[in-house]
């Protein structure tokens, strides 16, 4: 008998990969619609998902062939773009997408609705950009995400470097990327440099890293597998807080499977940056469960071997020990709206309900972004929360701004206070792993609720609100205050209890509520909070303070 560890068939697949190649080549011009199942593994280091348009699927009926498309992600650091970098993106959409650009919560771009045929190119024009797709997805170390400055706060500028630096040293270091998408000149992977990071396995799972200053929570630091804080001292940082072992994805049937926030691992100075992120990785890289997939996120490792052992693992690889300093006080910091910058120009934070840039008939959204960045040419940043902050707009462009979007009658302000930081995910129809809709039906959602708050008199405080189509969380609900999950088609499990700064989890009240009694258990437990909150309350506070009874009560009846 073997002494070899078990493993998944996905580690499998990345070890005889050469290198993240395996056919990718090869069934890139094949003729097919669609890549092979293994296949489909290693196009996610490439930031690929192959999708499938699951209304078609359902209009089609069994035999038929799937529509299929491929959705592709970009790798921006911070989201940060200039303008001809975003301008770039905008008409690789109407070239070689559907037309629109998604802003993610890890604030990066995504197209969707892209053919096999498209791909080379799509990100050729992105390579020209000086951006990449690479590693944007996989078992590597994803877009790292960073706290939005729209003020040009002096220290928050100062975190581009460290961010930048992050991305470039965990991307992947395989040729195959540049063979297969730019046409460059062909390596034999078995001369191939290993990978020295990621070795030819890689990681057990993704690895989401978050940069921020401590006390600005902007960027949801708990729900990542590392998190940094900087610490400042006369303008320079002089270190980072460490955080580990964030995570939401979660199983509706497996309890084994749960969401995690971070855990405090220690601060260390400025210069030992790269030294303990390559030592928390490493560790998850040594430990984390290679066999099964849905237990080997670095969350399962912190619970299962504790805080402290992994800490003592980190140590051993940085060689020295991490100071337990005071954890930071934290905060969400808006950027939405008008604000004048440090250098007198100003910025502005447009509001894009879940991410969507695309013309709709009377919408004509992605013109109107475009026009202003091609107008003001402005650095933009995208935000955590899908969001877009213009910035270095001139002193004297507001009028000029507004107008752009005025004259087509688009509004640049939310709709409602509860529009402003509720998010969903794509869902339906392009999601392979949807189990309800989300995005498509959020927006109805929310206009149900800002008229519930509007009637309690509770609009000047609302509840932070995300959706998801499936368990997974990457709209990041179950650190909201209020949150629905899909559970199966026009069904939800519904959270509450979190609280605005994002250091709270969820609690679940019913995994079973359908989709048409939402806007009115909603309004019931408003009614409850307005009748027995206390002053400046939010509904996360009160709920946590109540506990579930109240609110199942609500579903019982």
């Amino acid at each position: 008998m073997s002494d070899k560890p078990q493993v998944s068939k996905v580690e499998k697949i990345k070890e005889s990969s050469r290198g993240l190649r395996g056919t990718l080549a090869e069934e890139l011009v094949n003729g097919a619609p669609n890549f092979e199942a293994d296949s489909l593994q290693l196009l996610k280091f490439h930031g690929i998902y192959q999708q499938d348009d699951r209304d078609a699927r359902n209009r089609s009926g069994s035999g038929m062939e799937k529509a299929y498309s491929m959705m592709i992600r970009g790798r921006i650091p911070g989201g940060r773009m200039s303008a001809k970098q975003y301008l770039e993106f905008d008409k690789l959409a109407d070239l070689y997408g559907n037309g629109g650009l998604r802003l993610t919560t890890r604030q990066s771009i995504q197209y969707h609705g892209v053919l096999k045929e498209k791909m080379k190119d799509l990100i050729k024009g992105i390579h020209e950009s000086m951006l990449s797709t690479i590693c944007a997805c996989g078992d590597v170390v994803r877009n790292v995400t960073q706290a939005p400055n729209p003020l040009g706060d002096a220290e928050l500028a100062k975190l581009d470097e460290p961010s930048n630096l992050i991305s470039d040293h965990f991307a992947a270091r395989s040729n195959a990327y540049v063979e297969i998408w730019l046409d460059g000149e062909r390596v034999d992977p078995q001369s191939e440099q290993e990978d020295p990071i990621y070795g030819t396995n890689y990681l057990p799972r993704k690895f989401k890293i978050a940069v921020t200053r401590a006390g600005d929570n902007s960027v949801d630091l708990f729900t990542n597998d590392l998190a940094l804080a900087a610490t400042f001292e006369k303008g320079e940082i002089t270190g980072y807080h460490y955080y580990v072992g964030g995570g939401l994805g979660k199983n509706h049937r497996n309890a084994k499977t749960y969401p995690r926030l971070a855990s405090h691992l220690g601060w260390a100075a400025a210069d030992k940056m790269i030294q303990v992120c390559e030592s928390v990785i490493a560790v998850q890289k040594d430990f984390g469960d290679r066999k099964d997939r849905k237990h080997a996120r670095l969350k399962y490792l912190l619970e299962d071997r504790g805080l402290d052992w992994f800490r003592t693992e980190v140590e051993k690889r940085t060689g020295f020990s991490l100071e337990q300093k005071p954890e930071p006080d934290w905060s969400f910091v808006d950027y939405l709206g008008w604000h004048e910058r440090s250098d007198g120009t100003l910025s502005f934070g447009l509001h894009i309900l879940s991410g969507r840039i695309i013309d709709k008939e009377n919408e004509p959204v992605k013109t109107a972004i475009r026009e202003a960045v091609e107008t003001f040419q402005p650095e933009v940043q995208i935000t955590p929360d899908q969001d877009l902050v213009f910035m270095g707009l001139p002193a004297d462009s507001r009028e000029k701004f507004e107008a752009i979007f005025e004259d087509k009658q688009l509004a640049i302000s939310p709709k409602g206070s509860v529009y402003s930081r509720a998010l969903a995910c794509p869902a339906l129809p392009t999601c392979g792993l949807a189990l309800a809709e989300a995005e498509r039906f959020l927006p109805d959602l929310l206009a149900d609720i800002q008229s519930s708050l509007d009637r309690h008199g509770l609009s000047e405080k609302p509840p932070v609100i995300r959706m998801t189509g499936c368990p997974n969380g990457c709209a990041r609900p179950y650190s909201a205050e209020l949150a629905f999950v899909g559970r199966s088609a026009g069904i939800y499990a519904v959270y509450v209890g979190g609280n605005p700064e994002g250091t709270r989890l969820v609690q679940e009240i019913s995994d079973t509520v359908p989709v048409d009694r939402l806007p009115g258990l909603v309004d019931e437990m408003f009614t409850l909070w307005k009748k027995e909150g206390k002053e400046g309350e939010s509904f996360g506070d009160y709920s946590n303070r109540v506990g579930l009874e109240p609110f199942q009560a609500l579903i019982a009846d």
